[in-house]
């Protein structure tokens, strides 16, 4: 695989949003890539409007994203990923389905649809 390969792109992100890298993060999206939520709605367009998004996420002290499945076919990498959180409610995770589109290296367009979130109980 070179490093353009949809898969190695997708895992660079990741690995970068594990660690919190807002640089690395950044540097797998083309500069004016977009995330949408499914159905559409705009969640960011371009680095200017992910960089603010990406650090309040990053703020969170329990952030991490666990990979549970990967699909690809062809330029789309279709990751099923459970999500730490620190909700307003307290610790939790939230299921993820992220489908990104990698051309020429860049991650062109990402859409994510969340699913369950749990918040732990406290006892």
């Amino acid at each position: 695989m070179n490093e353009n390969d949809p898969v190695l792109v997708v895992q660079r992100q990741l690995a970068a949003y594990n660690a919190r890298d807002i640089e690395a993060l950044l540097a797998t999206y083309a500069t004016d890539a977009r995330q949408y939520e499914l159905g559409g709605a705009l969640l960011a367009s371009g680095h200017a409007e992910m960089r603010p998004r990406m650090l309040a996420r990053f703020a969170e002290p329990d952030l991490h994203a666990h990979l549970i499945q990967r699909m690809v076919a062809g330029n789309i990498v279709i990751d099923h990923e459970i999500v730490t959180r620190n909700f307003p409610e307290g610790k939790g995770t939230i299921v993820l389905i992220a489908v990104y589109d990698v051309r020429e290296g860049k991650i062109q367009t990402q859409t994510v649809s969340f699913g369950e979130r749990r918040v732990f109980k406290v006892n």
